[in-house]
């Protein structure tokens, strides 16, 4: 009897994580070809729009995530949000083990502008939402740095995950620079962000419909901001390259909880 009710179980998630995949595309569909031309037409100011649009993106992920707690698909914990909720003009980073990464971290920051693949913009479901929300493509090498010196001035916060794809499932974390070299370049603090998943949902190898025997719960942590200028001091003549190299390896450690770090780079001090 537990086991059929076991399998029952199992069916019931397969078939609404299917319907959760087709809630999450027709609400980028309809966002992108109804709510934000709206937004152009009644609201010519571009901040307040895109300030408007990445406020209603947010909404529509907590919405999304809600649905799918709802119905059994996942559950999640958001430890930490309120530190989330007050950041302003840091780069928040984070590691990237799932499909959802960006829709649970986005949905309780509702002004986050986001380093994106180029790819997405030519996505038809979520293509409207990059270019109304205003998000950085990585592909715009001269006007990447420009654009996140601005925006971060501006208070803004930049998510980015420096894997700069879905993790490989028992593989280590393989940053690229990006991140640190923003920071370093931009004199901005990185605040970091750990997500787990209790099952293997969502990631590299998965496809949607292969569902765990057991219900997924994702967790997303708060942890601490790492200041720049513990590893760059422009007044010190240094090397931001090199810099970037220091940063990158402590960032490294921070997102791979029980990672020991190497001799001599037990805290941010031993890496100057």
């Amino acid at each position: 009897m537990t086991r059929i009710l076991a399998q029952m179980n199992w069916l019931w998630r397969l078939v609404m994580t299917g319907v959760c995949f087709a809630l999450f595309g027709l609400g980028g569909l309809l966002l992108s070809v109804v709510w934000f031309n709206l937004l152009l037409l009644v609201q010519r100011n571009p901040d307040t729009r895109r300030r408007l649009a990445r406020r209603s993106i947010a909404a529509s992920f907590r919405f999304f995530l809600r649905a799918a707690r709802a119905v059994g698909v996942l559950d999640y914990r958001i430890e930490g949000k309120s530190v989330l909720d007050n950041e302003r003009g840091c780069l928040v980073v984070a590691n990237h083990p799932t499909l959802i990464d960006y829709v649970l971290i986005a949905s309780v920051m509702p002004e986050t502008d986001c380093l994106v693949k180029n790819a997405l913009l030519k996505n038809p479901f979520l293509g409207g939402v990059v270019r109304a929300a205003d998000y950085l493509v990585n592909d715009q090498a001269d006007a990447l740095l420009p654009a996140c010196r601005e925006r971060l001035a501006r208070g803004e916060t930049v998510l980015i995950f420096p894997e700069g794809t879905r993790s490989v499932p028992g593989q280590p974390l393989t940053l690229q620079r990006g991140a640190a070299n923003i920071a370093v370049r931009c004199h901005s603090d990185l605040r970091v962000v750990h997500i787990l998943c209790s099952e293997h949902l969502l990631d590299k190898h998965s496809r949607w419909y292969d569902v765990p025997p057991r219900k997924p719960l994702f967790e997303v942590v708060v942890r601490e901001r790492i200041h720049t200028q513990h590893f760059y001091d422009p007044k010190l003549d240094q090397e931001p390259a090199l810099a970037a190299r220091k940063l990158n390896r402590h960032l490294l450690h921070q997102l791979t909880p029980g990672l020991t770090p190497g001799p001599g780079n037990n805290d941010a001090s031993a890496l100057l």
